[in-house]
Formats: C-alpha cells, sequence, structure tokens
C-alpha cells in the first residue's frame, strides 16, 4: 500500500473485511470502480479463519430448495441471491481460487486443505490485482455529514465516497470485530433494525455433580427436537451445559420458549424400545440393564439419569421417556459466545438491491442483514451471495446512475 497522501480518493467504501464485504468489493473492481475496504480490526477475514479453525465448511451440497429451507423465514428474500450464487457456484469460485474441495458424507464442503488460510491469501492477492485498496484498524463511527467518518491511529478520518457498502457483521464474537455497534448510527439515520439475538448458540445447564464425569463427552446417535424443528447431529456435554451442531439448528425455536426434548434411540419405534424391556432384569443394575438391553452409552445413559430420575419401573413408560426426553436448561449461552445472530437491517429498511431505503447510495450485506441460518455452510454461502449481489447492484448504479435489477443476475 502506498502513503494515503498519494491514493486517488476511492469511488466506492467498502466497510468491513470479511466474506461479504470482500465479495462486494471484488464485484465493484470487476466493474472497474475504484474501491477502498475498511477493517476495523489489524487484518482482513478475522473470522473466516477462526471459522476454518476445525475445517472451513464452505456450502452444502445438496438441491436448492432444500439449501433455501434452512433459512427459516428469509428464504423468500434471500432466494434470487442464493438462486445467482449458491452451493455449485461457491465451489466454482473456491476453485477459482486454486482451492480444490471435496463433499463430505452429509454433503458439507470443504477445501482439500481444509484450512481458510490459504483460500484467504489467494482471494487477497486477486483483489490486490483488481487494484482493491484496504486499510486495517480503521472502525467506521458513524456519519458526519455525509461523510464516512473513521478513528485510526493516525486520528480523525473522512471520507466521502460516491457509494458504500456495510458489511458489518451481527452481534457475537466481539473479538474478532462483529459487535453490532453499527446499529445506534443507522437507528439515527431512520433505518428499521430487528433486536439482535443469539444464533447457532450452545445451552446453559446446571448439572449435578455426578455429570462432571461426563464433561467434554459427545452425545451421539440421538434427536432433538423443539417446537417444529429437528435434528440429528451431535452435541458435546460441557461444564457450562450441552453445545454443537445437534443443538444449534433449534436456537429460534428455544429462543422463543420452546422446551427442548431428546429422543435417545432414534432409530427405534417406541414399541421397538419398549420391547426390548423386559419387566425382569434380575440381579443387573438399572443402568447396566438398559446398556445391555439398549446398547445405551454412558454419555446417553447419563442425560437419561440426570433429567430423568427417579425413572419409571414400568418399561412402557421407561420407553416413552427414552422416545422424549425433557432437557431443562437455563436458557442460550449468552449472545456474544453465539457462532452467530438474528436480527439487524431489516428487509422492508432495504430495496431489492440490498440499498437503504433511508440512505440512497448505501448498501448492506452479511450476518448485519436480519437473517439466521444454522451452521453447514449456510453461513458463509449467504454472505458471499448478499455481497455479490449488492456489489454488482452498486456497479451498475455507479456506472449507469440508476439500480437495474436484472444487471445483478447471471
Amino acid at each position: 500500500m502506498s502513503e494515503r497522501s498519494a491514493e486517488p480518493p476511492p469511488r466506492a467504501v467498502v466497510v468491513g473485511g470479511g466474506p461479504a464485504g470482500l465479495m462486494a468489493a471484488e464485484m465493484l473492481a470487476r466493474a472497474g470502480i475504484s474501491v477502498l475496504v475498511v477493517e476495523a480490526k489489524p487484518s482482513l477475514g478475522r473470522k473466516l479463519l477462526m471459522a476454518g479453525k476445525s475445517g472451513l465448511n464452505l456450502t452444502k451440497d445438496e438441491p436448492l430448495d432444500d439449501f433455501l429451507r434452512a433459512y427459516g423465514a428469509a428464504a423468500d428474500w434471500l432466494r434470487p441471491m442464493l438462486e445467482a450464487f449458491g452451493p455449485d457456484e461457491v465451489q466454482g469460485w473456491a476453485a477459482d481460487l486454486g482451492q480444490a474441495v471435496f463433499t463430505g458424507s452429509t454433503g458439507r464442503v470443504f477445501p482439500q486443505a481444509m484450512k481458510a488460510s490459504p483460500l484467504l491469501r489467494a482471494w487477497l492477492a486477486r483483489l490486490e490485482g483488481l487494484g482493491v485498496r484496504w486499510r486495517t484498524r480503521w472502525r467506521w463511527t458513524g456519519w458526519e455529514g455525509e461523510a464516512l467518518r473513521f478513528a485510526t491511529p493516525e486520528g480523525l478520518v473522512r471520507i466521502t465516497p460516491e457509494l458504500t457498502v456495510l458489511a458489518l457483521g451481527g452481534a457475537s464474537w466481539a473479538r474478532l470485530g462483529s459487535d453490532g455497534a453499527w446499529a445506534g448510527s443507522l437507528a439515527e439515520r431512520g433505518v428499521e433494525l430487528a433486536p439482535f439475538a443469539p444464533a447457532n448458540a450452545g445451552l446453559c445447564v446446571a448439572w449435578s455433580g455426578p455429570m462432571r464425569a461426563r464433561f467434554g463427552q459427545p452425545v451421539k446417535g440421538v434427536r432433538f427436537s423443539a417446537g417444529r424443528l429437528t435434528s440429528r447431529g451431535e452435541a458435546v456435554i460441557s461444564e457450562r451445559g450441552l453445545e454443537g451442531g445437534g443443538i444449534y439448528p433449534l436456537t429460534p425455536a428455544l429462543r422463543a420458549g420452546a422446551p427442548l426434548w431428546l429422543d435417545l434411540l432414534p432409530d427405534l419405534t417406541l414399541e421397538e424400545v419398549s420391547a426390548r424391556l423386559p419387566r425382569s432384569r434380575g440381579k443387573a443394575s438399572l443402568s447396566n440393564h438398559l446398556r445391555k438391553a439398549l446398547r445405551l452409552d454412558p454419555a446417553r445413559l447419563a442425560l437419561l439419569q440426570e433429567f430423568g430420575r427417579p425413572l419409571p419401573a414400568d418399561p412402557a413408560d421407561l420407553a416413552r421417556l427414552i422416545k422424549a426426553l425433557p432437557i431443562r436448561h437455563d436458557g442460550l449461552r449468552p449472545m456474544d459466545e453465539a457462532i452467530s445472530t438474528a436480527g439487524g437491517v431489516t428487509r422492508a429498511a432495504l430495496d431489492d438491491v440490498l440499498m437503504l431505503r433511508a440512505c440512497p447510495g448505501t448498501y448492506c450485506v452479511g450476518e448485519m442483514l436480519d437473517w439466521e441460518a444454522p451452521t453447514g455452510g449456510y453461513l458463509l454461502t449467504a454472505c458471499l451471495a448478499t455481497g455479490r449481489w449488492a456489489g454488482r447492484a452498486a456497479a451498475a448504479r455507479l456506472l449507469s446512475g440508476q439500480e437495474i435489477n436484472a444487471s445483478v443476475r447471471p
């Protein structure tokens, strides 16, 4: 990067250096528009790198209608964006960056390198080649008149671009830059916002003493349900509660107060479970009896004892409990511990190309929008898709002086 005094003023500023912001910047740069990406943290893509620590889940390889169902009430809103840049396009995008991908047994798609860092390095190199500039440790503090105001290591900086893309993230993982502090600035401009709430969050559980022996153990082969939502994923018994992919998809229902139920043997019917529970167990303890008769592992047995005591003596009643064990908990983990958040800029606050109705020339993308989805590639895909959608529309606005919806379609 050259010295700021020698840099020409950018026509477009993208605030936020995550996947949504970088994708918007790429679309603008490909249209020949000068772009400056501004990031509050010391480096770009920090949350992407954190997500890739245990294997970067890029997307989910499944039919688009199935994919869209993961977005719940926001599916209709996001449909045109995901039709233009969905699971197939994400895989092609990664391949174009030199990152071969593979699909796991559950349909989740990962780079063969598994990590996010090679992909991010290749992407930043491509952006630099397109002329995209960036500044880190620049924190957006709102507007001053029509100018964007930034707190920087060198002091206050004001920039008045022709258009702005805000890609500021949700309100979880503040240490990675997503703190929701931007909400006040948008509210002052009359932008409608939905309250932030945790999404993809673990549960707080006040365990009894005997459960300490099970901390860190996975709960496998079960089905969780809350309200109309169900999940066959795994969870981990942690010191603070239950966490993991089996719990996260149920967050919308749990937030609304729906009770949580656990089917310890989802592959057996109630009648089959009951038939495997003879009335007499001889001298065997109940735990051994259940372990042998139903092949329940220690983690599942522990949960049954924790939430089912005193266990029914009647086999039919015990079978019903095993198939629908009520899980007592103290609510979701705090929002800053959630993987993502619900809430943010509402659909009503935006036009069809994600431009703020209250602030013409300013677009919003990524997790700062009011949508949510479970983990499994859905979050990243929608961030990329919304960034691409708004970036192409913003480019069309600058080049033609008007919004043309068709211009953002493939």
